[in-house]
């Protein structure tokens, strides 16, 4: 599977962006999909899931009610609506394929095996 990530940008302190996924390679509608970022010095960390329908999602807890995944799998996407955003959202977003099979919705990095190159975020205070 390869994905392409694109959206990031600079933005101010609540602000909004919306980050995609395009995903080519397998069939896309298959697989729960999840995004993740990583902030400079600290570890990569799950931010939202979809499941393979899009009638199921998870967020962590500190973007839920500002952020929102959804997906559109006849145009094998996958989409992360970014509003509010706060200084301490600046990271890179990466979007990922869970394992297939994975029937739960996880947060756990070592569960999903394919990554996108990353779109970094800035939002400036």
């Amino acid at each position: 599977v390869q994905l392409q990530a694109s959206g990031g940008g600079v933005v101010q302190a609540g602000g909004y962006l919306r980050l995609s996924c395009t995903a080519s390679g397998r069939p896309f509608s298959r697989y729960n999909m999840g995004w993740f970022r990583q902030a400079p010095g600290k570890e990569r960390e799950f931010v939202a899931v979809i499941s393979r329908s899009g009638g199921s999602t998870d967020y962590e807890d500190s973007v839920k009610g500002r952020f929102t995944i959804s997906r559109d799998n006849a145009k094998n996407t996958v989409y992360l609506q970014m509003n509010s955003l706060k200084p301490e959202d600046t990271a890179v977003y990466y979007c990922a394929v869970a394992r297939y099979g994975t029937t739960w919705l996880s947060r756990i990095r070592d569960e999903y095996d394919y990554w996108g190159q990353g779109t970094h975020v800035t939002v400036s205070s």
